[in-house]
């Protein structure tokens, strides 16, 4: 199957698991609208912005790093049996694959109607009203659909070895492949957690079959899998290119990851900061035939780059300056890869700015006061599970290429937003500097 299929069989299974959810009532958004008429009249009295619902997500691994704005009584809202809220998820059309207890609908953006009610609908309605009013005519032609989304990861301790699927390996599951990007804001991390440091690939001299044999003890005995890796320290205002098949062990530092419409891990790792993991981590995305099967398992990793000597170099993902003046200053902060890219714009204190993109976007404030577009615009200080906020947006791609028009209403904090792109902004990067 073409990406494209995948993609439309994945929305229809996403869709009939949302009917039957709401027949049940196991939604975190029980009541949402799906009048067409309500939300074109949203998207028209925004200018083509949408204001999105803050979407948390909990996880059944890993601690809470309580750097989500979240208030400290709620980040076990989804119950104790589910873990806590490590996650925040932007502009996302898609839920997570987070077991069978899981709401249908996590980690799925919706729409606020208006500051004076609670009602919303979803973002993926919304998609299937305007279609490329919404994101376009080539994202709509190439994928039926916004294809990524973004979130902050937000673990106390460090996670587990682990790899996204390629597209090839994804598409023998029925499902698609994962490349992501990390990039380690400033204005949300003021503590790293257990560990300042992630894990990439594997040394460069490590021979095949010692990982075969670490893996293949997943059942019986710590695989101690990162004795074979390398480590990074991270350095806030940065980021990195993860590709699909690469393993990785992020770091216990608040992370924004700009990353493709899949939700797809195969963990070789299984006991991090004395929490253990299960086996069906191992392979629960393999072929039920390949599922045990060490030497399949293994060839899910992409060899030659997980054990690039020059892994840096190609990786490592320093802010470009895309442009600036006297009023703001916007960086590039991830880039140079054919999926995913995404933008951080500062606009200083009492300055207005109009900021035009090439494509349609996500964004989530992170600092500082002001409005964007037709909307109040702040970063949050501390969010009650199930509370509006007004830090995220949802440009259409004409509004971009219109303009939105952004105004600092502070006298002297800067106002900050990442920005986040599906694989077609017409001026990205794609180099990274130096290579």
């Amino acid at each position: 199957m073409t990406e494209k299929e995948l993609t439309v069989q994945a929305g229809k299974q996403l869709d009939q698991r949302l009917a039957e959810a709401k027949k049940t009532g196991n939604l975190v958004v029980k009541d949402a609208l799906e009048d067409a008429d309500i939300i074109r009249r949203v998207f028209e009295e925004g200018e083509g912005v949408f204001r999105l619902f803050p979407a948390f997500v909990p996880r059944r691994f890993g601690k809470a790093g309580r750097r989500l704005k979240l208030h400290p009584d709620d980040y076990f809202a989804f119950g104790m049996n589910r873990g806590s809220i490590t996650e925040r998820w932007f502009s996302s059309t898609i839920a997570a694959q987070n077991g069978e207890l899981a709401k249908a609908d996590e980690g799925m953006s919706y729409v606020c109607v208006s500051y004076n009610t609670d009602e919303k609908f979803s973002l993926r309605t919304a998609v299937k009203v305007l279609g490329e009013e919404l994101v376009g005519k080539e994202l709509m032609d190439k994928y039926s659909g916004w294809p990524m989304y973004s979130k902050f990861f937000d673990n106390e301790n460090p996670l587990f070895h682990h790899l996204h699927l390629t597209f090839e390996d994804a598409a023998r599951v029925g499902k698609l492949g994962k490349p992501e990007c990390y990039y380690f804001p400033k204005q949300l991390n003021n503590y790293f957690g257990e560990a300042n440091y992630t894990y990439f690939g594997f040394d460069p001299d490590v021979d095949p079959e010692e990982i075969k044999a670490r893996i293949s003890r997943f059942t019986e005995d710590d695989t101690r899998i990162t004795d074979l890796s390398r480590a990074y320290r991270i350095e806030l205002g940065t980021g990195w290119y993860t590709p699909a098949g690469v393993i990785h062990a992020p770091a216990s530092v608040l992370t924004y990851e700009p990353q493709w419409n899949s939700d797809v891990n195969s963990v070789y790792e299984n006991i991090v900061s004395g929490e253990v993991y299960p086996p069906e981590m191992l392979d629960e995305e393999c072929p039920s035939e390949k599922q045990g099967d060490i030497d399949y398992i293994f060839s899910l990793l992409d060899w030659e780059k997980n054990t690039d000597p020059h892994y840096r170099k190609h990786y490592f993902r320093p802010p470009v300056t895309a442009s600036e003046s006297g009023a703001y200053i916007e960086k590039w902060i991830t880039y140079a890869n054919e999926y995913i890219a995404a933008k951080e714009l500062t606009v200083y204190p009492g300055r207005s700015v109009v900021v035009r993109d090439g494509a349609a976007y996500g964004c989530i404030f992170i600092q500082g006061h002001g409005t964007f577009g037709v909307y109040d615009a702040e970063a949050a200080t501390l969010l009650r599970f199930g509370q509006q906020s007004t830090d995220e947006f949802f440009v259409s791609e004409a509004a971009a290429e219109r303009g939105v028009t952004i105004t600092n209403t502070s006298k002297v904090e800067p106002l900050v937003l990442l920005k986040h792109f599906g694989p077609n902004h017409p001026e990205v990067p794609g180099v990274v500097p130096g290579i």
